[in-house]
């Protein structure tokens, strides 16, 4: 049975995957695929020996609590990190609640078994579904989004389109640099014939707009200055790919792009894209390591809130089972 149903997500997969390939579904089908996959492996081989079969759901079960463990000191550790090099921001505390929000939870968990209390027991079973079905979301879009950002790109393109993120006044960050120095690679390796389009209005403490900042940048190292088209109206990710796709189509019909941003964001920039009728992959440029755990988890609940009415459902229904069990079985 568990083969059955491991090869029918698959096939949604392959199919979802082969028909579009910037969505989330994607990872689930791959997620479930996988689990079920598994599942039918242990079938298996506690068929041919229950000794065996045991000692292999031992060993996949055993290390998850000390990896659960070990994630939420690493993201508590990691969110000490960010505060001290980013500054204390919402945004660089997400890490640090995230790990704080696990110890918290088997706290709680602990303190509702020894009180012996029947309706903390049943909220603490609550929060866990609920908290289950986010973790189980948030491990499709983090595993879909390294296999996204590992899919080979077409280079013959007519743009490239950097996607802007921010300036230090009227300097380019690190953050940024990164993406305009992939742009400028991958111009380059592709063939000179592609023009780089830089996209970003003028935000909150900066002194000119960020795709004037990003042409500046990208004239210094080398790029010719013909070759840089500017967008400069947009204040966020969706207008960045709404205004330079009507750029792209007002100079040049039918254009086909690629997508540069820094690698937390390309899936989510997909998304976008998609949503946004944009003809083009994303590329993720590098990313410092002690940033990636809250940009992540950031770029998470901005699609997590994109799809809120569907799971707000969701999470309030599997908060009510508990609930409903227990006053069913009376």
């Amino acid at each position: 049975m568990f083969v059955i149903i491991a090869g029918f997500f698959a096939l949604c997969f392959l199919v979802s995957f082969a028909l579009e390939r910037r969505l989330l579904r994607n990872g689930v089908f791959l997620a479930l695929t996988i689990g079920f996959g598994v599942l039918a492996l242990l079938v298996e081989v506690r068929a041919e020996s229950a000794l065996l079969g045991g000692l292999l759901l031992v060993l996949l079960i055993v290390p998850i609590p000390l990896l659960c463990a070990g994630l939420a000191v690493f993201l508590v550790v990691n969110g000490i990190t960010m505060l001290r090099r980013e500054g204390k921001r919402l945004s660089n505390l997400l890490s640090l609640l995230a790990g704080m929000g696990m110890f918290g939870y088997v706290a709680f968990v602990y303190v509702a078994i020894a009180a012996g209390s029947v309706g903390m027991v049943v909220l603490a079973l609550s929060l866990g579904l609920v908290l289950g079905y986010i973790s189980f979301l948030f491990t499709c879009f983090v595993g879909y989004a390294l296999v996204y950002d590992r899919i080979p790109a077409r280079r013959n393109v007519d743009f490239i389109v950097v996607l802007g993120s921010g300036l230090l006044g009227s300097t380019v960050p690190p953050l940024l640099a990164s993406r305009l120095d992939l742009a400028r690679r991958l111009r380059e390796s592709g063939g000179r014939g592609a023009d780089i389009l830089v996209s970003g209005g003028r935000g909150p403490g900066e002194d000119v707009a960020e795709s004037r900042a990003m042409a500046d940048y990208l004239i210094d190292v080398g790029v010719p200055e013909q070759h840089i088209v500017l967008e400069d109206a947009s204040t966020s990710t969706r207008e960045n790919l709404r205004y330079s796709k009507e750029i792209m189509q007002r100079t040049k019909p039918g254009s086909r792009c690629l997508i540069v941003t820094n690698s937390f964001h390309a899936f989510r920039a997909a998304m976008l894209a998609r949503a946004e009728r944009v003809d083009g992959h994303v590329i993720g440029s590098h990313t410092a390591g002690y940033y990636w755990p809250s940009a992540v988890i950031r770029e998470f609940l901005a699609v997590f809130r994109d799809n809120v009415v569907v799971n707000t459902l969701l999470c309030t229904g599997l908060a009510a089972l508990p609930p409903a069990v227990l006053v069913v079985l009376g």
